[in-house]
């Protein structure tokens, strides 16, 4: 008898063993649930920029909101963990849990993935959409992301932008030569090849620079953005349309280690609370601009329109940086060949259904 009850004892020790190795088998391959999460976001806008940085603070408060408390990502302001443009490389090695920031300021490191924040003559917010979620953008967005140990997907989408601030009128496509200009990933590619000395520089690091005279020139983003910057207090001149990004991506980026401690769950509510962040960044876009520029030009402001002349020359410098950059560099070919041919499927389809503008 004694055998038998040590027997079944061993029975059901071996099945609660297994059991247990089981589910530590099914956590792992899915994450563990309900584990708390408190994570530091180190973003490249100030929480107070319109649309861009405030977004941000909006985003993590939802998800601590729809996770119940559980899941609590910080958001901090330019240089209080990491430089804005130190963002990629600090997530990518685990320093930072995650990253608010937009893929034009990796064009040096990876010239791809400026693909994913805005392209020079590009699509709106509703076409860039649709190549991102359907078209295979984001697949490639990720892979591109994960040989650098992070986890991405866009989280703000924005409406056209302007096209610069200048301190003279510009008439002529040659006066860009020489010319010091802050300007962003593709479109700086393509004010280099028409003579302009472009930066790079991180939002908070532009109006400075102006107002020293270390830049003859900038654009940043839209009306209501640039005007909390206060480029108007400097540059007079504000150019339309902005060719260069006529809708823009911001990312989310996470290392890819900690995104994958995540439950399958958690990963689901950060993606829903982008999506729903970009739904707003659209919306305010949209809404705040043109009681932006009445601000503006109530301060003295001229607003102008590109010529023909300058637009064109814009257009083919685009084409050629665009063909350059396919032929330097495999990824960027691959990128730019799944955007291209969903751009002329989508072409059709684009040109029967819209109304042209002039009606």
């Amino acid at each position: 008898m004694k055998e038998r009850a040590r027997t079944l004892l061993a029975a059901v020790i071996a099945l609660g063993l297994g059991l247990g190795a089981c589910q530590s088998r099914q956590e792992a391959a899915t994450g563990a649930a309900d584990r708390p999460v408190n994570w530091k976001m180190a973003s490249a806008y100030s929480a107070t920029t319109p649309i861009v940085g405030v977004a941000g603070p909006i985003w993590s408060q939802k998800l601590e909101e729809v996770s119940g408390g559980r899941i609590r990502i910080k958001y901090f302001d330019p240089g209080k963990l990491v430089p804005a443009l130190e963002i990629f490389d600090s997530v990518s090695k685990g320093a930072v849990d995650a990253g608010w920031s937009t893929a034009g300021f990796w064009i040096g490191k990876l010239p791809a993935v400026a693909m994913f924040s805005a392209v020079p003559f590009g699509p709106d917010a509703l076409e860039y959409m649709a190549w991102i979620y359907e078209g295979g953008g984001l697949e490639l967005w990720q892979e591109i992301y994960a040989e650098s140990n992070l986890w991405v997907t866009p989280c703000v989408i924005t409406p056209p932008e302007a096209s610069g601030w200048f301190r003279e009128p510009i008439d002529r496509v040659d006066q860009l030569q020489g010319m010091k200009i802050r300007f962003f990933g593709l479109g700086g590619k393509v004010m280099q090849k028409l003579g302009a000395s472009v930066q790079l520089l991180a939002p908070g690091d532009i109006f400075p620079a102006l107002e020293r005279g270390v830049l003859d020139a900038t654009e940043l983003s839209m009306p209501s953005i640039d005007e909390r910057f206060g480029f108007h207090k400097i540059a007079k001149h504000y150019y339309f349309p902005g060719w260069h990004q006529q809708s823009s991506i911001l990312e989310l980026i996470v290392n890819l280690d900690r995104w994958k401690e995540l439950s399958a769950k958690d990963q689901e509510l950060i993606k829903l609370c982008c999506r729903d962040s970009i739904i707003r960044g659209l919306t305010k876009g949209e809404v705040q601009q043109g009681q932006a520029l009445a601000n503006m030009v109530a301060e003295g402001v001229q607003l102008h329109a590109w010529s023909p002349e300058i637009m064109a020359a814009y257009r083919q410098a685009t084409d050629e940086v665009m063909a350059e950059e396919a032929a330097s560099d495999a990824r960027f070919a691959q990128v730019y060949e799944s955007y291209t041919r969903f751009r002329a499927q989508y072409a059709e389809w684009a040109r029967l259904s819209r109304i042209p503008m002039a009606q």
